[in-house]
């Protein structure tokens, strides 16, 4: 059993090492991004579109039918307005897994009611 406790060990100073690399390179990481942003000239908008984007242009992949058969209308993605608003202008719909900068400002003892978006 010594065995299984040491790798339990290991992992666990591995995964300490990896947030402790995480923190400190996510701030350059963001910058890299907003100065390619700004080079190719893309906007939240362009990042908030269609998953299903092809890497040529713009557009969005449609699926071929098979002959003699009609395509069926794709399901296009609902865009879902804003609850939370972050610090430097993020925004999260309440939608899917909690996003970093949310859950950053959780984990100091704030509150999502804090963030949320006053609609009315």
């Amino acid at each position: 059993m010594s065995n299984l406790v040491e790798i339990q060990s290991q992992i666990e100073k591995l995964q300490k090492q990896a947030t402790e690399i995480k923190t400190r390179e996510f701030d350059k990481t963001v910058q890299d991004i907003l100065v390619k942003m700004q080079a190719f000239g893309i906007t939240l908008k362009d990042l908030q579109g269609s998953k299903a984007r092809t890497g040529k242009g713009r557009g969005t992949k449609v699926a071929k039918a098979a002959p003699g058969k009609a395509r069926k209308k794709e399901k296009e993605a609902a865009v879902v307005a804003a609850k939370f608003r972050g610090p430097n202008g993020e925004t999260w719909s309440g939608r899917g897994l909690t996003p970093r900068w949310l859950a950053a400002l959780l984990a100091q003892g704030k509150t999502k009611e804090e963030f949320a978006i006053p609609h009315g």
